[in-house]
């Protein structure tokens, strides 16, 4: 059996050299291997294709047909003796050989070829590799970026299939997490001076630090030698170079690859340590080989091991072969046969699956590309010597958030800072702002907008702000909502507390009077206004000081119900009494006059019947409002954005308004009436007082009413207590405070002959007295 390897560039590169001792130190193991293939040797052939797709797809097709010295225009006749080819290293030739290939059904396997194109089943149905595909490769760059913060960067890529899919992959999982390209230009080892230059002044001008490179070793030594000519300093690269293993050995046992062939065994050992095996006679500074010299005491390209995982795909790819002929053969102890078995197939090699020495677990998805591993690698400067150091690990086979693991401490940024260097187009909007994109710029270029009243942003480079909840408002630095503050008038605050006292005060004043009242009530100036209706009056007085206290409080369903319609009530009884005794003071003047009985139509029975029916239309009213829309406690949210104001919500304001109106519709008609009796003789002078009263309180509630109207929140209620006193106490005094005034500190006033001296003799006719 033979398994083919193409290695690259020219016959004296020492990475090709160490990829061919790679596959010989696998196939030796196999061959060597009890369980593996038992009874059975694998063969191989090293072929070149020196880098060119050209000489590639040649050399392929001349080997797939067992002829390696045939010509352009020999047709292919004989059959193929190979199992499979391994390689090749590059993806353009690679493409060009599986393309070529493809219809022998021949399995290419390569070792290095990463380009996410190779993964079209389509074109390509007979490649498969043991490198992950540039499509994972780009993710994880991008996923690293991200995990550095750095979210505004440059790129390099090389000019060819590689470097154009490597980055086009790379954008689109960065433009996934938020990352931004300043730049993306192309480079190729053959570029002119001219574009050197333009690409140099490019990076010169910009301001990311970052730059992420797709291309190989040999355009990045390029370029750092001309960044280096240049003085571009301070750059964080990201490269697509290298991983690292334990196991070097292998590499550096030449024994198998002495046995590959003496011929070119010579070439290589004559150009790895610079000496010659045969020495002319005219060269005497030629250092002669002993066959004896030491790779390990050497330090070139080839004992480099910084690309020890692409020696372990190319192992891995002999493994995978050798495991899909282990399978076809049906091996056990022993395999059956020693004869050419059935020619492998891409879809045997997909269906193997075996784990390395050291565990790993190795099979091909349906693509024929092996899971996503990587090791992320530091370039450090270690006792003067460059060396890659493991920092990271990335396994696509994790969950998103777990696939990517970092050892921070370990890494040593650009010009050796222990910082993660920023790179950035405009820093990170903290909690409390917004992203708001510049005009004509990359999303990652933004300016940080505070977030609005009522809005909150708690993460840092928020794209939009949140509206807080209906109950909630933002906090100072808009990064948490917390809860509004509720206003009503409560009785802990200063003005609670004050018209709670005054209410109090005003109910303590009027049972004051009414036991002043009691107490003499058999004397001629109580006797003289209606007693009974001073004490009923003096009794609605102090519901209504005591109504005003429903309405300091947190409002609820029952407070919001009492408070109006004990308001309207109390004040329709307090005016009817006041109306009442109006009444009586213009019947009984015209009861003075010669033949008038007016008295006996309005005495005390009368008098109590129309308290009663005014009260009682009234509560109509009320009865009428509360089972159609009753007042009820509501949440204002309009007034103030900031806070809420418990209010009790009117329910149906033409019945507010019509409680409201019918007070002043009475107070109107007790106000006409008692003008008219203002100028009655003395002995009926309450009607003066009760004029008066009654301007105190139409003036209170006209004001009322705009002040009612613009009051804002608790204000509003503040306004209607107000009201309430205010005119209580008008009431209160204008008609009592005289009457206390005679009984308390004037009583010789307080006669009968002293009330009735007041009257004028020729001002009006007294009635006659009676015994």
């Amino acid at each position: 059996m033979s398994v083919c390897i193409c290695c690259s560039k020219s016959s004296l590169d020492f990475r090709s050299f160490q990829f061919s001792q790679s596959l010989i130190f696998a196939i030796e193991e196999i061959n060597n291997s009890s369980s593996l293939l038992p009874g059975v040797s694998l063969g191989y052939k090293l072929y070149d294709t020196c880098s060119s797709t050209a000489m590639g797809v040649r050399m392929a097709m001349a080997f797939i047909n067992g002829n390696l010295n045939s010509k352009l225009d020999e047709p292919c006749t004989k059959p193929t003796q190979v199992q499979a080819i391994i390689g090749e290293t590059y993806s353009s030739v690679s493409m060009a050989i599986a393309q070529s290939i493809g219809p022998f059904s021949i399995p290419l396997i390569s070792h290095y070829a990463t380009c996410e194109c190779l993964s079209d089943k389509t074109k390509y149905p007979s490649f498969l590799r043991t490198i992950p595909s540039d499509y994972y490769q780009s993710r994880a760059m991008a996923e690293m970026v991200k995990h550095f913060g750095w979210t505004w960067v440059g790129a390099i890529r090389r000019d060819d299939d590689y470097g154009n899919s490597g980055m086009a992959g790379f954008t689109a999982a960065a433009e996934q997490l938020g990352i931004c390209l300043e730049y993306s230009l192309p480079f190729f080892r053959t570029y002119s001076q001219e574009k050197v230059l333009r690409i140099i002044q490019q990076i010169k001008s910009s301001t990311s630090r970052v730059i992420v490179v797709f291309a190989t070793h040999w355009d990045l030594e390029i370029l750092l030698n001309v960044f280096y000519e240049h003085n571009i300093t301070g750059y964080q690269w990201v490269g697509t170079e290298g991983w690292i293993s334990d196991s070097t050995e292998f590499i550096l046992d030449i024994k198998p690859l002495q046995s590959a062939g003496s011929a070119i065994f010579t070439e290589f050992w004559e150009a790895l340590f610079k000496c010659k095996y045969k020495v002319e006679n005219d060269s005497e500074d030629t250092t002669v080989c002993t066959g004896q010299e030491k790779l390990s005491e050497t330090n070139n390209a080839f004992t480099d091991m910084s690309l020890m995982p692409i020696f372990s795909s190319v192992y891995k790819a002999v493994y995978a072969v050798a495991h899909t002929l282990h399978d076809l053969l049906g091996c056990t102890r022993t395999c059956p046969t020693k004869k050419q078995p059935d020619p492998l197939t891409v879809k045997h090699l997909k269906r193997v699956r075996f784990k390395t020495k050291e565990g790993e677990e190795v099979y091909f998805d349906k693509n024929g590309d092996p899971v996503a591993k990587y090791e992320l690698l530091n370039w450090q400067t270690i006792e003067d010597q460059h060396e890659f150091v493991t920092v990271g690990l990335y396994d696509s086979s994790f969950p998103a958030h777990s696939r990517l693991a970092v050892k921070m401490a370990s890494i040593v940024w650009a010009q050796n800072k222990n910082e993660v260097p920023v790179s950035v187009c405009s820093e990170s909007c903290p909690p409390g702002t917004r992203k708001a994109v510049q005009k004509g710029k990359p999303i990652c270029c933004f300016d940080c907008i505070s977030c609005a009243e009522g809005e909150i942003s708690n993460m840092t480079d928020s794209i939009k702000c949140e509206q807080c909840y209906q109950d909630y408002w933002s906090n100072t630095h808009r990064n948490e909502c917390v809860k509004k503050e509720t206003e009503f008038l409560s009785y802990e605050e200063t003005m609670g507390i004050l018209l709670t006292a005054v209410s109090i005060i005003g109910t303590f004043i009027t049972i004051i009077i009414a036991i002043i009242f009691f107490r003499y009530k058999n004397t001629p100036i109580v006797k003289a206004n209606n007693s009974e209706l001073s004490f009923l009056l003096l009794f609605s007085l102090a519901l209504c000081f005591l109504c005003s206290l429903t309405f300091i409080g947190r409002p609820s369903e029952w407070s919001c119900v009492l408070r109006h319609t004990a308001f309207g009530i109390t004040f329709v009884l307090c005016i009817s009494c006041v109306l009442g005794k109006t009444i009586v003071v213009l019947m009984a003047f015209r009861a003075t006059l010669p033949g008038s009985n007016v008295m006996k139509w309005f005495g005390p029975p009368q008098q109590r019947l129309s308290v009663l029916a005014f009260t009682l239309l009234q509560v109509l009213i009320c009865v009428i409002w509360l089972t159609t829309s009753p007042p009820f406690p509501f949440k204002n949210l309009k007034h103030y954005k900031e806070k809420i104001i418990l209010e009790c919500q009117l329910g149906s304001a033409v019945g507010f308004w019509a409680v409201l109106g019918y007070i002043g519709l009475l107070a109107l008609l007790c106000f006409i009436l008692a003008f008219l009796a203002r100028k009655l003789p003395d002995k009926f002078n309450e009607a003066k007082f009760i004029t008066f009263s009654m301007l105190i309180f139409c003036a209170v509630w006209i004001t009322f009413i705009p002040a009612y109207v613009s009051s804002p929140g608790k204000f509003t209620v503040a306004v209607e207590i107000f009201a309430i006193l205010a005119s209580s106490f008008g009431l209160l005094f204008c008609i009592f405070l005289p009457k206390c005034y005679i009984i308390i500190m004037k009583p010789e006033k307080n006669t009968k002959k002293s009330i009735m001296n007041k009257v004028p003799v020729n001002s009006f006719p007294l009635p006659p007295l009676h015994k």
